[in-house]
């Protein structure tokens, strides 16, 4: 691996650790008890995010010199069908959970991300493109990208799939958090195009955030409808 991909993976670990010491500095200053952890997390995220790119400004030049790469279109396309694969997978790995582990669907990492949007609402720009943008660079460019030099591609996807879902700390769910890191992984390799798996995994995280942020309290609203119309129904029955 370049070294400056390990200084680009000690700048994201650093970026993940700061809070611990950014989060009491604003509460410090006087910064509301709810809104801190959203605050600093925009702060630290789109800094690590701007240092990043700008240590790959070199490498960005340079794409243009893959042969390899898909054309624009097929980016396009792939972007699209991308989306529909990871929400298929997401899908079969929450069907596995439970049917065969008894796992009840519902991660724990998205509900605190999720709480954090709703009290700070700027913070939906690091759930929805600042943070997929960063874990493609560090677990599909790098990590992956890395491995794929000396392994095949079962063995890459598998080792950075599994850093992947490490990292989101929800290990209840481990399979669908490594079965998103195969898919994007896929979407990577097939396209030699970083932006496909980026913008598939930005729509995943956005309507996540559209449905349980924007759309929480009409969808608790139709909810409580139909719980009424049932039991109106039962009554008349």
């Amino acid at each position: 691996m370049k070294k400056k991909y390990w200084w680009i993976i000690f700048i994201y670990i650093v970026m993940q650790f700061s809070g611990y010491i950014g989060v009491p500095l604003l509460h410090e200053l006087g910064v509301p008890k709810n809104q801190l952890f959203g605050m600093w997390g925009t702060f630290s995220f789109i800094a690590a995010l701007v240092i990043i790119l700008y240590m790959l400004i070199p490498e960005m030049r340079e794409r243009h010199r893959n042969s390899k790469r898909v054309s624009k279109g097929s980016a396009i396309l792939w972007s699209i069908i991308g989306i529909f694969m990871a929400y298929a997978a997401q899908i079969i790995a929450s069907m596995i959970e439970m049917n065969l582990f008894g796992i009840q669907p519902g991660s724990e990492n998205t509900k605190q991300l999720v709480e954090i949007v709703k009290n700070v609402k700027y913070f939906m720009i690091v759930t929805a493109i600042v943070g997929p943008i960063l874990e493609e660079i560090i677990f599909r460019k790098i990590i992956f990208g890395s491995l794929h030099k000396r392994f095949n591609f079962f063995i890459s996807a598998l080792i950075s799939s599994l850093i992947f879902a490490a990292v989101h700390a929800d290990f209840t769910h481990l399979l669908i958090y490594t079965a998103m890191g195969f898919t994007f992984a896929f979407l990577y390799v097939k396209t030699q195009r970083l932006i496909v798996p980026i913008a598939a995994h930005v729509a995943m995280n956005t309507l996540v955030l559209i449905v349980q942020v924007l759309f929480a309290d009409k969808i608790k609203e139709m909810e409580q409808q139909l719980e009424t119309a049932q039991l109106i129904i039962g009554g008349l029955l």
